[in-house]
């Protein structure tokens, strides 16, 4: 109990020193016309309508359905609403684009992408989340919308909701195009939305993670005619400074990822981009791409009219963890020893913050390249020996799993048997390689810092993040068999989903992590729409193009309860190996570290983190959400898992909706205290937007559910201080 009350912790008078510190005005950021309210990606707003004195009196001023209810089980909702003149701007689980009426929630116009992707062979990747779209104008009647929905980015006028016709072709570009590799049967999309700088529309991208990979190439558009205008290889090629940090010097044709899929942020003045990017694939195993890997898993500044790479910094070499960087960075104002240093701050997945001078790249806290074990049982892979680690901040989660941080709230049973598993697993400390022997991963396979980004205070210089505290499991699993001289397609299906689908399916079919379970598939599937499904993937599911048609139909056949079709002979096809993707070991699966479906590390689970960037120091940390269980029992706020991100308002007010169990929550930004919470619909995994219309200021967040096995919803609500009358 004492450990629990322990992490909430405040020293309000930092917050009076803060102020006079850093000078930022309130009418710089009294719009939200920009995914996280400015270029700077900070989440905050300059209106102080809604303070700690009136929070308590939030109601719902509108709320608005998609009308996408019907395809809740296959789609998410993260969507950081925009706000133009009177119109704001969303998407919905299907992807469709909607303009409402920003006082109302009155629907204006929507855009259906599927009416132009029905008969395209990337028409189930459509259901991907959105997380924002960005809005362009010329100043005077030409306004438009860019945003992806499946292989395709968009360019629909903002005033009517019909595509700009001489964008692309017909308003879009196929994303596939570009990239310098043949990837039309790789799957790609971007998430996050894009930034605009002057009349270019700057986008990356979201790539498969498996050995089956398109590279992550960041690239920019002419927002007018949709023409492409720069691209910078965040896999370098010959000649390309980079290059020699890959052993192997055809990677660059083969390895995909580095991709840059949480987002992107701008210096606008100086013209710097500046663009983090995740992991190489295959993620847990790089004895294909020996080396540092870049431009992996770094943040990358860029020259933004032209892609020139200005610095970057590689925050882990050599990625086994799938700790790529999660979050678009923020712009900062550092006071330190009475001088300003305008800086850019980086949170990670593993529980750290990295702070730069924007133009130079020099860290503004010192930064420490530490050796690493490098222990190794896999064939071929050859471990990074240190990983780089800053002085300042100190971390914002736990990062290494030990006895001592047992769930006390389990059974005395439980908790005696979990110490025995421990004898068979490895951990202790970060940065364990994968292995065959599991390793409990901390912070998980999620993070620490999440997609949905921190937020940041330009009046008193504070960044507060939302985090998870979760261990998870994981291991490696040899994928060489014996394949027998003649087998049918039972038996080839069942191998060659060891290969391509155990990662995110298990071994078992039951699920991993987000991963939905296939037991039971053959009863909501025929033979035909399972194969369907294969071959065109669905959602976060890729489509296996790199597979013949033998290969699909197998795994169809294994998958489904056709006997026939089971019992069938299985013919190889003809075709050449490629050595990049037969890998010798693949994932066992996205395993959090549970028993009896309570998790086996202690609480807190979720957290929010205030830290003082002038000095690195935490200032206040609290549980983000309750578990229902525990709290029925007495117990105090333990934190819940959570994805999306927080808002920081001048009004003195930290807004958040991201926790599992549903509730969107006001704290008093100076001390952590929880001033209001409302029940959703739906747990809202995204950022909310804070505008005014009108004179009213509003709070408005997506309600989409469906992540963590949690009730799913398509509305949008919005808040606001009664209406005077």
């Amino acid at each position: 109990m004492k450990k629990l009350l322990s992490y909430k912790y405040c020293f309000v008078a930092a917050f009076i020193a803060l102020a006079a510190c850093n000078t930022a005005t309130v009418d710089e950021y009294s719009g939200w016309s920009v995914y996280h309210g400015s270029k700077e990606g900070i989440h905050y707003s300059g209106l102080t309508a809604i303070d700690t004195n009136n929070v308590k009196q939030l109601q719902v001023a509108w709320m608005y359905s998609t009308g996408d209810a019907d395809t809740l089980r296959h789609s998410q909702m993260q969507c950081n609403p925009i706000v133009v003149d009177s119109m704001l701007y969303v998407t919905s689980p299907k992807l469709k684009l909607i303009a409402l009426h920003a006082g109302s929630g009155r629907m204006l116009w929507s855009f259906d992408p599927d009416s132009s992707n029905r008969n395209s062979a990337d028409y189930h990747f459509i259901l991907n989340n959105n997380r924002g779209v960005t809005y362009w104008s010329d100043g005077k009647n030409d306004k438009r919308i860019l945003y992806v929905a499946g292989a395709h980015l968009y360019c629909i006028n903002a005033l009517t909701g019909k595509p700009v016709n001489e964008f692309g072709i017909a308003g879009r570009i196929d994303l596939h195009e570009g990239l310098g590799r043949d990837v039309k049967d790789l799957f790609i999309t971007a998430t996050s939305p894009g930034i605009i700088y002057k009349d270019l529309f700057i986008l990356g991208s979201r790539v498969d993670e498996g050995p089956a990979a398109a590279p992550g190439h960041i690239r920019a558009f002419d927002v007018r005619s949709g023409k492409q205008q720069w691209i910078f290889h965040t896999i370098p090629q010959p000649g390309e400074a980079g290059y020699e940090s890959w052993e192997d010097p055809e990677a660059w044709q083969h390895i995909g990822g580095a991709n840059s899929w949480s987002g992107l942020t701008m210096d606008e003045k100086r013209g710097i981009l500046f663009a983090p990017t995740g992991s190489a694939s295959f993620d847990f195993y790089g004895g294909k791409r020996k080396g540092a890997n870049l431009y992996a898993n770094c943040l990358l500044a860029l020259d933004a009219a032209t892609g020139k790479r200005k610095w970057h910094f590689q925050f882990i070499h050599h990625d086994l963890w799938d700790w790529d960087t999660p979050t678009p960075p923020v712009l900062v104002t550092i006071n330190k020893g009475g001088k300003q240093t305008d800086a850019v701050a980086q949170t990670t997945k593993h529980g750290m913050v990295y702070i730069f001078d924007r133009e130079t790249g020099k860290p503004v806290y010192p930064i420490t390249e530490i050796p690493v074990d490098t222990t190794n049982a896999l064939a071929e892979e050859k471990i990074w020996p240190t990983q780089p680690i800053p002085a300042l901040p100190k971390p914002f989660v736990r990062q290494a799993f030990s006895e001592k941080e047992i769930n006390p709230y389990l059974a005395d049973t439980t908790i005696a048997r979990i110490k025995k598993e421990l004898r068979g697993y490895r951990y202790g400390k970060m940065f364990l390689a994968p292995g065959t022997n599991a390793a409990i991963q901390l912070p998980g396979l999620d993070g620490g810092a999440e997609w949905g980004g921190p937020a940041y205070d330009p009046q008193t210089g504070v960044l507060y993040i939302n985090a998870n505290e979760m261990a998870w499991l994981m291991s490696l699993k040899a994928t060489a068999v014996t394949i027998p001289k003649k087998e049918n397609n039972e038996q080839a299906g069942q191998r060659l989903y060891l290969q391509n689908c155990m990662a995110c399916h298990g071994a078992d079919k039951k699920g991993s992590g987000n991963f939905p379970s296939l037991m039971g598939v053959a009863e909501r599937y025929n033979q035909t729409e399972l194969y369907d499904l294969i071959n065109n993937g669905r959602r976060m599911m890729p489509a296996f193009k790199q597979l013949a048609e033998a290969e699909k139909k197998a795994i169809a056949a294994y998958l489904g309860k056709e006997a026939k079709m089971k019992q069938a002979v299985f013919v190889a096809p003809p075709k050449p190996l490629d050595t990049y993707q037969q890998l010798p070991y693949t994932l066992t699966g996205y395993y959090k570290y549970l028993a009896n479906g309570e998790p086996v590390l202690s609480p807190p689970w979720g957290t929010v983190t205030a830290i003082n960037l002038n000095t690195g120091d935490h200032i206040w940390k609290t549980p983000l959400g309750e578990d229902a269980a525990l709290k029925a029992r007495g117990l105090p706020a333990t934190g819940v898992e959570n994805y999306g991100g927080p808002v920081v308002t001048a009004g003195g007010l930290l807004f958040i909706a991201a926790a599992k169990d549903g509730k969107l929550r006001a704290f008093n930004k100076h001390n952590g205290k929880l001033l209001w919470e409302y029940l959703l619909p739906a747990p809202g995994f995204a950022t909310p937007a804070v505008y005014n219309f009108n004179g009213r200021q509003y709070l408005v967040i997506a309600c989409g559910g469906g992540k963590l096995n949690t009730r799913s919803s398509d509305q949008y609500l919005a808040f606001a201080l009664p209406a005077e009358k």
